[in-house]
C-alpha cells in the first residue's frame, strides 16, 4: 500500500491498537503525540516509531504525513478533525465524531467542502462473519428483517473506585456508556442490516453518583489491577447502563442494552437479527462465529473460513478457517478499506468505510436518546 505517512494522535488504550495495525499493513507512521512530550517520547520508544511530536501543530506541519489518525479524548476530537481538514490532511477519528451533532454536521460539510476523506473507526464492521451477514441481508438470504436485539456489556467500572477521563461528561459528553460503546453497536446494526433508526425511547441509570477517583491519573482498563490509591469523590452524571427500544424506518423493530457495570463482561457486542428467511446471532467475544436459525431444518453454526463465507468477504480475512481472527484484526481491515480508497484516487466513488456523515448520524441518535431519556417519551431523530 504506497501511503506517504500517517501520524498517530493519542497514546493511550486505543492509539497503539491504530499503529499495530497500520504497521501490519506496511503503513509507515511517521510518529505519535501523547498529552505532552514525556508521554509522546515514550510512546514512541515503545512503538519504535520515528518522531515523539511535540504539539498538534507540528503533526500538521510535517509535509510526510497525508493523514491524521486521532484517538484523544472527545472533546478533543472535534476541534483536531477540524484542524487537519483545514490543514489539508485525510482524517480516521475515534468515536464519537464529536460532542454535538451542530459540531460533527460542521465536520461533515468540512469534509466535502476540502474533498478530503475523513472516517469514523467503527471497526466492529470488519470482523468478517459481520461481512458475511451483511452479504445474506444485501443477497435476500435473510429476507425481510422483522426486529433485531442486542447488548453491548462490559464490567471495567464495576466498582465505586473504577475511573477514567470518560465518566465525566465535560470530557466524553453527556452520554457515556450509550455513546462510548452502544454507538458501535448501532453502527453495527446499520452496516450490517441497512436500517436507519427512526425514534427511540430509552431508560438510563447512574449506578454511582459519586465514584473515587485516585489522586493519580489511573489508565483506563489496567485501573481494577492497582493497589491501595488515596481517592477523591466526584459527582457522575453519565450512565452506567441503559435500555432502548427503537423503531426503525420501514418498520423493523429493535431494543439495546449497554453497561459497563455487568461483572465478567470483558468487552461482549451481542446481536440477533430475525429474517423472514431465517435469523441470525454473533458476539464479539465469540467473533469467528455466526449462529443461523432455521424453521425447517437443522440450526447452523457458520465458522470464518474464506472457503465458506461470502465471496466478497474473502479479501477481508487475512488466515484460513480454523486460525482465528479478532480484535486487532477488525482494525487492520477497517484501515485497510479507508488506505485503498485513498490510493484508488477516486473520492466520487461510494465510500469503502463509516464515513463523517455515518459518525453525524450516531450522535443525532445519541441527543434523541438522552433527550427521550429526560422526557421519558419516544423522540424521533
Amino acid at each position: 500500500m504506497k501511503v506517504l505517512g500517517v501520524a498517530m494522535v493519542g497514546a493511550g488504550f486505543i492509539g497503539p491498537v491504530h499503529v499495530e495495525a497500520l504497521k501490519r499493513l506496511n503503513i509507515p507512521v511517521t510518529g505519535i503525540l501523547g498529552v505532552d512530550e514525556a508521554e509522546s517520547k515514550k510512546a514512541a520508544a515503545a512503538l519504535n516509531l520515528p518522531k515523539a511530536y511535540a504539539n498538534f501543530e507540528e503533526v500538521l506541519a510535517d509535509p510526510d504525513v497525508i493523514a491524521v489518525h486521532i484517538a484523544t479524548p472527545n472533546r478533543l476530537h472535534f476541534p483536531m478533525a477540524k484542524q487537519a481538514l483545514q490543514a489539508g490532511k485525510h482524517v480516521f477519528c475515534e468515536k464519537p465524531l464529536s460532542m454535538t451533532s451542530a459540531e460533527s454536521a460542521e465536520l461533515v460539510e468540512l469534509a466535502k467542502k476540502t474533498g478530503l476523506v475523513a472516517a469514523v473507526n467503527y471497526n466492529n464492521r470488519y470482523y468478517p462473519i459481520n461481512l458475511h451477514t451483511r452479504r445474506m441481508r444485501e443477497t435476500g438470504k435473510l429476507g425481510e428483517i422483522y426486529h433485531v436485539c442486542g447488548s453491548y456489556a462490559q464490567d471495567w467500572l464495576f466498582y465505586q473506585t473504577d475511573y477514567n477521563w470518560r465518566v465525566l461528561a465535560e470530557e466524553g459528553g453527556e452520554l457515556r456508556a450509550v455513546s462510548d460503546i452502544g454507538t458501535h453497536w448501532l453502527d453495527l446494526i446499520h452496516a450490517v442490516t441497512g436500517l436507519e433508526v427512526e425514534a427511540v425511547f430509552a431508560d438510563l441509570k447512574v449506578v454511582y453518583p459519586v465514584r473515587l477517583r485516585p489522586t493519580g491519573e489511573v489508565e483506563t482498563f489496567s485501573g481494577k489491577m492497582a493497589s491501595e490509591v488515596q481517592t477523591e469523590p466526584v459527582n457522575i452524571t453519565t450512565e452506567d447502563f441503559g435500555t432502548i427500544l427503537i423503531r426503525f424506518k420501514g418498520g423493523a423493530r429493535g431494543s439495546l442494552w449497554v453497561s459497563q457495570v455487568t461483572a465478567g463482561r470483558k468487552n461482549c457486542l451481542k446481536y440477533e437479527i430475525a429474517g423472514s428467511n431465517c435469523a441470525v446471532a454473533w458476539e464479539s467475544e465469540k467473533p469467528n462465529e455466526l449462529w443461523i436459525g432455521n424453521r425447517n431444518e437443522p440450526n447452523q453454526n457458520l465458522l470464518r473460513d474464506p472457503a465458506l463465507v461470502d465471496p466478497a468477504v474473502r479479501q477481508y480475512i487475512s488466515f484460513p478457517g480454523g486460525h482465528n481472527e479478532g480484535f486487532p484484526d477488525s482494525f487492520k481491515q477497517c484501515f485497510r478499506s479507508f488506505y485503498n480508497y485513498i490510493e484508488a484516487g477516486d473520492f466520487s466513488a461510494p465510500a469503502t468505510f463509516p464515513t463523517f456523515a455515518e459518525g453525524h448520524q450516531e450522535i443525532l441518535v445519541c441527543e434523541a436518546i438522552l433527550q427521550s431519556h429526560r422526557e421519558q417519551r419516544w423522540v424521533t431523530v
